[in-house]
């Protein structure tokens, strides 16, 4: 079995999907040394890895021309003897040179828009969107062999804009081993409410200011906030602005992105993560978080309701209003209880999102395809 995959970027400042990618490959290829698996992807400064450790896994990095093609991308598909092909991502040119090429060749593909159908996404520069659905983008989807969602609430948004194509509702993983097992100490001087993800206007961290301002000043004592992230330079200054005219500056802070074991530190230190987004397909730093033994605050516009089954956090409605009722909440129970909660997060994460078994259920995916096994219980058609 031959799999190519095709994402435009996995730089490191590209943020989750770029990580859930590479890390779902690397899994797949320890899986199953019976399969090969190459990665193409566009050149980039600080790609998150170089090549993958294992004899059956390739990366191809390729030049691209105006308007994002990339005709090292398309040469380098057509000549390769592929069984199935695999794009992520939207309204950009490498996954629809994958998708021409798959239709030319007469080759399965799978698209895994990675929430780029969700409708606050598709009010964002909708003019551009409408475009590209006209002129390529609902073509390639219409015609792929399956659709690839995270969540029910995207295999939802999916349907509602009329797709038929079966989809695979599989989730993002974690690479547990990559975490810790051990329950860590928190720091109580201060204690630490951590965000970390890109730093953009969809995540909602205007919200988080606007509630943290509007919180009661016993709630605040001895808490503060770290921003971790890369984005926009002007929006990130723009925040900086404002959290220096409320005179936050000394309560919130936004530092520049740390990676590798500096972000698992971060992610362990924290007492609580929030996430307060207008729209996430998955969100892989909730789960990131959940694995550090951190409770989460995260919005419906993210498809964690787990945080309540499991009682490992607070999955609200979206606005500053939710989220200081939230805040007010978790932010004045005792350590212990903020503890248990992590570690209820931790079991949710290795019962359901472990990088193990969701990149069994992606081989599973792609064995159904290729030859025409029974269909997998995770597959909507």
């Amino acid at each position: 079995m031959s799999i190519n995959h095709v994402i435009t970027s996995i730089d490191i400042s590209t943020g989750g999907p770029a990580r859930s990618v590479t890390h779902l490959i690397e899994e797949m290829l320890y899986l199953n040394n019976g399969i090969n698996i190459c990665l193409d992807t566009l050149k980039s400064q600080n790609p998150i890895i170089n090549s993958f450790k294992t004899a059956n896994g390739g990366l191809n990095f390729h030049e691209f021309e105006q308007l994002g093609l990339s005709k090292s991308l398309k040469n380098s598909l057509k000549n390769s003897n592929i069984d199935l092909l695999h794009g992520h991502g939207l309204w950009q040119m490498p996954v629809h040179q994958m998708a021409k090429v798959a239709q030319q060749k007469n080759i399965p593909y799978i698209i895994t828009p990675r929430g780029m159908l969700e409708p606050w996404s598709l009010t964002q520069r909708p003019l551009k969107k409408k475009v590209a659905l006209s002129l390529f983008q609902r073509k390639d989807l219409k015609n792929a062999t399956c659709l690839h969602a995270t969540a029910p609430m995207e295999v939802e948004s999916i349907r509602a804009l009329g797709f038929k194509n079966p989809i695979a509702m599989i989730p993002n993983g974690v690479n547990l081993a990559s975490f810790p097992d051990t329950i860590p100490v928190k720091p109580n001087q201060p204690r630490r409410m951590l965000f970390l993800s890109r730093i953009h206007p969809k995540k909602g961290i205007e919200n988080l200011i606007t509630a943290w301002q509007q919180l009661d000043l016993n709630t605040k004592q001895n808490w503060v906030i770290d921003i971790y992230g890369n984005g926009d330079a002007a929006y990130i200054n723009q925040l900086k602005t404002t959290i220096k005219t409320l005179n936050l500056d000394q309560q919130i802070h936004i530092k520049t992105p740390v990676f590798g074991k500096e972000k698992l530190k971060v992610f362990r230190d924290a007492s609580l993560f929030v996430l307060p987004t207008f729209s996430e397909n998955f969100g892989i730093v909730v789960a990131e978080a959940l694995a550090s033994y951190t409770p989460v605050i995260t919005t419906k516009g993210a498809p964690w309701e787990d945080l309540e089954s499991y009682n490992c956090g607070d999955w609200i409605d979206i606005g500053v209003e939710p989220l200081v009722k939230s805040l007010s909440n978790l932010m004045t129970k005792q350590p212990d209880v903020l503890i248990e909660m992590g570690a209820n997060g931790r079991r949710l994460i290795e019962h359901k999102y472990s990088m193990q078994a969701v990149a069994q259920q992606m081989l599973e995916l792609y064995d159904w395809i290729l030859n025409d096994t029974e269909t997998p219980s995770f597959i909507h058609l």
